[in-house]
């Protein structure tokens, strides 16, 4: 089944090129199914990307899924069109009263920013605390992934004293987990980040399991002991040309950015970049979709008290 996604979005016809599945609202309309209900708040500049992006792995599910797009503030952008944002984009006051099946949280370029400092640090933490009661399910990647662990845990991350960028080899630590289903034992993801949490400090919390780290990147996939929260310290979302996007962004800026390792064909950033990730991260949002959605969520989406988490084991 397809995501489902407004008529006129960039993203239909970028998808529709790539034989992902979409389906228009008014196609949708003529199927009587209850679809998954997902909110996807993008904190990312250049929002239209990000949306492909997310759109690519939600689309690659049996499940229809109906998205709402959510911003954290109606000011200028200056890589999204004002058009599109008002276009296609609510507000949190418009969702405030819904309950979703789902919320994924992007990241955000903000690595060196103390969370206390981000000018809508106020609104992420209302949002936060506002999913943990609307939301069967939060999906939180990278740096939204720190900021829910600052928020909910209180746990602080380290600023690194360089930017973690590359493909990583990671080991999946925990087998017998609905999200690790079909999972190899080792698979790569790709990080971009300048903070990193301490592992040790995640698996000794009570209220969290570590499902998979990498040996250079650290940790990767946690989750909360209720199923409610999921943390990805990575982007599973990242297309082949991404790193090297960002890689060549920070060099015309001046930053010096090292090479992003693994991911370039012998280390040279002319030569071809390698995705050895796109597996992994399909099969990470449809795990996540039917387990810890579908799987969970009440039919009617007003009784989220009905949920009854997964047992974690292995």
């Amino acid at each position: 089944m397809p995501v489902r996604i407004p008529d006129n979005l960039p993203a239909a016809g970028v998808l529709e090129s790539e034989n992902i599945f979409v389906m228009s609202e008014s196609r949708a309309a003529m199927q009587d199914i209850r679809p998954m209900k997902v909110l996807i708040l993008n904190l990312m500049p250049n929002k239209i990307e990000t949306e492909t992006q997310l759109l690519r792995l939600l689309g690659n599910t049996p499940l229809q899924v109906d998205i709402d797009l959510l911003r954290i503030h109606d000011k200028e952008s200056k890589h999204t069109p004002t058009d599109h944002l008002n276009t296609f984009y609510r507000d949190f006051e418009d969702v405030r009263h819904r309950n979703y099946d789902g919320l994924i949280i992007t990241g955000a370029p903000l690595g060196q920013l103390d969370f206390e400092e981000v000018t809508y640090w106020d609104h992420i933490r209302e949002i936060i605390d506002w999913s943990q009661e609307h939301v069967t399910s939060v999906l939180f990647l990278c740096w939204a992934a720190h900021a829910g662990f600052y928020h909910l845990y209180q746990l602080e991350r380290k600023i690194l004293a360089e930017k973690c960028s590359g493909v990583y080899q990671h080991s999946r630590i925990r087998a017998h987990v609905p999200l690790m289903r079909g999972f190899d034992d080792e698979f790569y993801a790709p990080h971009s980040r300048y903070a990193q949490m301490d592992v040790d400090e995640l698996k000794a919390h009570p209220e969290l399991t570590v499902l998979a780290e990498s040996d250079q990147a650290g940790a990767y996939l946690v989750i909360s002991k209720d199923n409610r929260n999921l943390f990805v310290m990575g982007h599973p979302e990242y297309r082949k040309s991404t790193l090297k996007d960002e890689y060549q962004r920070d060099l015309a800026a001046g930053l010096a950015p090292k090479i992003p390792q693994n991911y370039f064909r012998n280390d040279d950033p002319e030569a071809e970049a390698i995705a050895r990730w796109y597996s992994h991260g399909s099969l990470l949002v449809s795990n996540w979709l039917n387990y810890y959605v579908y799987q969970l969520t009440p039919y009617d989406l007003s009784d989220l008290s009905a949920i009854t988490p997964w047992e974690q084991s292995g």
